[in-house]
């Protein structure tokens, strides 16, 4: 447990605090703090869909199904709009990319997530979700679940470990919660928040599962998300037609990332306009809507009409409120243009000022593409038939699973939601083929690549995982003694007597490194006062062997120090000041405690 000097909570928690760790073992407590957390995910979900699915009521109720409406212009402008005022004036920080931000959170920040974090995502995204924004609340509910976690692990000050486990339990919560499925939940945090499952962290995971689960059923009872009844069951003479399935679930994945990276490269070079990024979001995704209504908010409506369609006239539904409403020979060409434009309309979504995740996105964008590969199967006659119905079920295990980078969430996803245990094989197949796909051009999930590019993933290797934890603040030691250009051997001497560490720096007026004086090299002359008058230290200063700056990733900085061999090396700021010095002892020594505690059971 970690304690600080100056405790500002209330006296009751001090005392509660006390009484825990008298009677309650860490183990118990963390199972206790699962619970909570589980609870309040669960809570959290039910919250944000039921004022989602009112705002939703409120405003589409009485459209006339048979043609386009034009006040899909109009409402996806406004839930951004008051969004964006929402998170600007009453936030005031950023809460997009929820998912990216708890694993900043886990690997930069000590698992520590702001307090707001619990209810600002919920309310932020039910605005954008509920007028049309054509993204996912199942990455807002993820951040909130992790900022409970986190931040009930403050209030008791627990470590980093601790912390970091009741993170993965307020994520794996809210999977588990949303789509009543703990073991996504749990897989959920394995693959993608890369917390690996030593026992200490699994069983509060678990707990966090199946206590989110089981109070979802009962404020929402046993409906799913999702209905799905099998057309047919799974045959060998299918296996080609998966595999390719799992190819095009791959591809349309890198269209997915790609394509998001690139709409947000678009708005942020707006990122101090947000009235341009409003205009410029809310106009592509109120066009886009007003077009393909099928976008407007999650599109589980849209999924649920696929996965449930028995004949043409079902799935023609697809087209309703739209101009394309009853021309049901523009099927496939309506379902092509909305798998493509989904990426658009999400981006558009948070570009704008909106706020949601890419987690339903990629299940509306599978599930389009599974019917779309299947009716085209289909058509051609490539090979034996194929039930849309399934293999549109399929396509979302596999967009997911390339996404995410997440075979296993995947999976076990649509599985527990659909109750499609009996078409495990080829949920199977697809993932794995649809993330090997993807890995051969992307290496990280949309999630983790922009981490990636800073080199603050976390991942399950372990090295990569304790140097990405590390920070390089942490192991700098800032009370050295500096020593200017003119002085003299005799006053340097005096600062060697008091110094701690093997070099002293050698600093202008403004602090900056002009070079250093290693103790070991002017052992000849120390001992030898008649010299002391005759040296000054710039003239007994050489060149650091290597010179660290300030944010310098910390594999970079082990790879000095072995390059070097050096045992002390600078560390400069922004605008070359010397900050500081970090020697070999202490890195190595804090890297080995790292490497201990994460092995610890």
């Amino acid at each position: 447990m970690e304690t600080t000097v100056t405790d500002r909570r209330p006296e009751w928690l001090k005392r509660l605090h006390d009484w825990r760790v008298e009677h309650v073992s860490e183990r118990m407590f963390m199972i206790i703090l699962a619970l909570l957390v589980g609870f309040f995910a669960a809570v959290a979900a039910f919250v944000l869909h039921w004022i989602i699915n009112q705002i939703v009521t409120l405003l589409t109720s009485s459209f006339n199904q048979s043609r386009a409406n034009w006040l899909y212009l109009v409402y996806p402008v406004v839930g951004i709009y008051l969004t964006s005022l929402f998170v600007r004036y009453i936030v005031k920080d950023n809460i997009s990319h929820g998912i990216t931000r708890i694993l900043y959170a886990i690997s930069s920040n000590r698992s520590r997530l702001k307090s707001h974090n619990c209810w600002s995502s919920v309310i932020a995204s039910a605005i954008t979700i509920g007028f049309g924004g054509s993204v996912g609340a199942e990455a807002p509910i993820v951040l909130t679940g992790s900022a409970i976690g986190s931040n009930l692990g403050q209030l008791f000050h627990l470590d980093r470990k601790m912390l970091m486990t009741l993170v993965g339990c307020g994520a794996a919560g809210a999977i588990a919660g949303i789509f009543k499925a703990p073991i996504a939940g749990l897989v959920f945090t394995l693959e993608v928040l890369m917390i690996d499952m030593t026992m200490s962290a699994l069983l509060p995971i678990l707990v966090s599962c199946v206590t989110a689960t089981v109070f979802t059923y009962i404020f929402s009872g046993d409906s799913s998300l999702f209905t799905f009844h099998l057309d047919s069951e799974w045959s060998v003479e299918r296996i080609p037609a998966c595999i390719g399935l799992g190819i095009a679930c791959g591809l349309v994945s890198l269209y997915f990332i790609r394509m998001m990276g690139a709409c947000e490269d678009v708005f942020s070079k707006f990122k101090d306009k947000p009235y341009v990024k409003l205009a410029i979001g809310g106009t592509t995704l109120s066009l886009l809507i007003f077009l393909f209504p099928a976008l407007y908010g999650e599109g589980y409506s849209s999924i649920n009409l696929l996965l449930n369609g028995q004949n043409a006239d079902d799935w023609n539904r697809i087209l309703n409120n739209s101009m394309f409403s009853g021309q049901g020979s523009l099927l496939l060409v309506y379902i092509a243009l909305v798998l493509f434009t989904k990426v658009v309309a999400t981006s558009a979504t948070n570009g704008g000022g909106g706020c949601g995740g890419t987690f339903a996105p990629s299940l509306f964008i599978g599930c389009f593409t599974g019917f779309l590969f299947s009716r085209l199967w289909n058509i051609n006659s490539i090979g034996v038939y194929v039930p849309e119905k399934n293999f549109s079920l399929l396509g979302m295990a596999g967009v997911m699973s390339g996404v995410m980078h997440a075979p296993l969430t995947g999976i076990f996803l649509i599985a527990e939601l659909t109750g499609g245990y009996s078409m495990f094989m080829p949920l199977m197949i697809v993932s794995v083929v649809a993330y090997m796909t993807i890995s051969i051009f992307e290496p990280h999930s949309i999630y983790g690549s922009r981490l990636a590019k800073q080199g603050k993933l976390l991942t399950h290797h372990t090295d990569h995982a304790v140097l990405t934890l590390m920070n390089l603040d942490s192991v700098i030691e800032r009370d050295y003694l500096g020593v200017e250009p003119d002085m003299e051997l005799n006053q340097i001497v005096h600062k060697i007597s008091r110094s701690h560490s093997t070099v002293l720096p050698v600093l202008d007026a403004g602090g900056k490194l002009l070079g250093e004086i290693d103790i070991m090299k002017i052992r000849n002359v120390v001992f030898r006062i008649e010299l002391y008058h005759h040296f000054k230290a710039s003239q007994l200063m050489t060149d650091p062997k290597a010179l660290l700056t300030d944010g310098m990733q910390m594999q970079q900085v082990m790879r000095t120090f072995d390059r070097t061999g050096a045992n002390w090396l600078p560390v400069l700021d922004a605008e070359n000041r010397l900050k500081g010095y970090i020697s070999r002892q202490r890195i190595y020594t804090m890297y080995r405690k790292m490497v201990a505690d994460m092995s610890e059971d």
